[in-house]
């Protein structure tokens, strides 16, 4: 590819770049693997304790966790359209970068390498320190945050092969256990005098600023729909792959969602749920008794080695991508044997491993929320852009019921990025200068490299190959 002054620069697709990327071998299996073990964290098991407050019914608390899955499949069937017609490794980075300009594209993609999937990663590793300690007591947690952090990165650095092995067990692991504890629940739980029916105060409810506001929280435990777009040039058919595998994960995890808090409404008491940031306990001592809670801890564990390994495996592909474009950047581009950005998985390890020592991570997914949210809401809105500026695209997958779900999640980002920017001002502003930095990084590395390497032209921006 050749970087250019100005216009839009258009990134050749992956499998171009490396002999490695040449033979995919990520399976639809497993990409939606990797979309649900993103989607599924501790979101789930800890934020229903502070809706219930405000929404003390049975039908608008599970139409909140409709309306969000609804969200994510607005956003996840506006991606495919990009995913099929740009099959690349890097998400945003990709995306971006094809619609508006590669430096716009750098910005999304700065966020990402640096921190965007550190910090989660960090935090989930933390997490699983804690509830570990409650399943096996004396455990340190810091040191088994450390470890889970360092055994995955290790199965990673393995090969895609290992990895997507790994990625699919611990996966079905996770959501068999979610099912066992849902069947369990409804099948041995004592019932509670809630209905998920409808009534009278229910659409004012669904109506309220305590909805919106829960609604939003929700939203960030859908994330992580859109992985399968970081890993694009592994998938062995992208084009027909990458659509359907985010399709099938955020129905999945939709359904999952939705009938786990179920199944804590039906088993527990609102008096006992609200206000508690560990639902999942709770309603698993109300179901199981004390060994419930020890239950819940390593369903919760399971779960979050599932997504420490899908962050592990996507974040560095966004940095591998970026290397590929620019040469100030090249170390992280080189593959081993086994087909993986050695170098850029263990940088985003070791940041992590910092993070987890300094406990900064919670601070940066605080300045990263707005970053993210803001570019994903780029990458959206050129799901519009494209249908009027690149008629003649090849588009494999086209949205359905366009224009609809890319406006409904265009107007949820806004109303995210408007209570971010109210509520976490400072927050907000700092993940702005990040990505602004980003920026400086992309033009220090232009001037470096004023005759960039060549990458040959892919089908998409190849006119001659048409």
């Amino acid at each position: 590819m050749t970087m250019q002054n100005s216009g839009s620069a258009a990134p050749a697709d992956a499998g171009a770049t490396s002999a490695a990327s040449k033979v995919p071998s990520v399976t639809l299996a497993t990409a939606t693997a990797l979309a649900v073990a993103d989607m599924v964290g501790i979101g789930v098991f800890t934020s229903l304790g502070f809706q219930v407050k405000d929404l003390p019914s049975g039908f608008s608390l599970v139409m909140l966790w409709t309306v969000g899955g609804v969200m994510a499949l607005c956003g996840a069937l506006s991606y495919a359209e990009l995913a099929a017609a740009f099959p690349r490794s890097g998400g945003e980075y990709n995306f971006l970068s094809r619609i508006y300009h590669q430096a716009i594209g750098f910005l999304a993609g700065w966020v990402s390498a640096t921190v965007g999937f550190a910090a989660p990663v960090a935090l989930a590793a933390m997490a699983f320190g804690q509830y570990l300690t409650g399943v096996i007591p004396g455990s340190p947690p810091l040191s088994m945050a450390l470890l889970v952090v360092w055994l995955v990165t290790a199965v990673q650095l393995a090969g895609i092969q290992q990895a997507a092995a790994f990625q699919n067990v611990t996966t079905l692991l996770k959501v068999a256990l979610i099912l066992l504890f849902i069947i369990a629940g409804f099948a041995f739980g004592e019932r509670q005098s809630i209905s998920f029916a409808p009534s009278a105060n229910d659409f004012g409810y669904v109506l309220s600023a305590p909805f919106f506001i829960s609604l939003f929280y929700v939203m960030y435990s859908y994330a992580g729909w859109n992985a399968a777009t970081y890993i694009a040039g592994e998938i062995r058919d992208p084009r027909r792959d990458l659509p359907l595998s985010m399709l099938i994960a955020v129905v999945t995890v939709t359904v999952l969602y939705v009938a786990l808090n179920a199944v804590f409404l039906y088993t527990t008491p609102i008096a006992k749920l609200a206000g508690q940031i560990d639902v999942g306990l709770v309603a698993g001592k109300q179901i199981f008794g004390d060994a419930g809670g020890r239950m819940v801890g390593a369903l919760i564990c399971v779960g979050l080695i599932s997504a420490i390994s899908a962050m592990m495996w996507i974040g560095p592909r966004v940095t591998m991508a970026m290397g590929e474009d620019l040469a100030l950047l090249s170390v992280f581009s080189r593959k081993t044997r086994g087909g993986v950005p050695a170098v850029a998985i263990l940088v985003q390890a070791v940041v992590a491993t910092v993070m987890l020592w300094t406990e900064t991570f919670e601070t940066v997914v605080k300045f990263v929320q707005f970053s993210l949210t803001f570019c994903s809401f780029l990458a959206v809105l050129g799901v519009i852009i494209l249908r009027y500026t690149r008629p003649e695209l090849p588009r494999p997958y086209r949205v359905w019921a366009y224009p609809l779900p890319p406006l409904l999640f265009l107007a949820m980002s806004l109303f995210m990025m408007i209570y971010l920017l109210r509520e976490q001002p400072r927050e907000a502003l700092i993940g702005v200068a990040i990505m602004l930095t980003g920026l400086l990084i992309y033009f220090v590395s232009w001037i470096a490299s004023p005759s960039p390497k060549a990458k040959p032209s892919s089908p998409l921006t190849d006119p001659s190959s048409r």
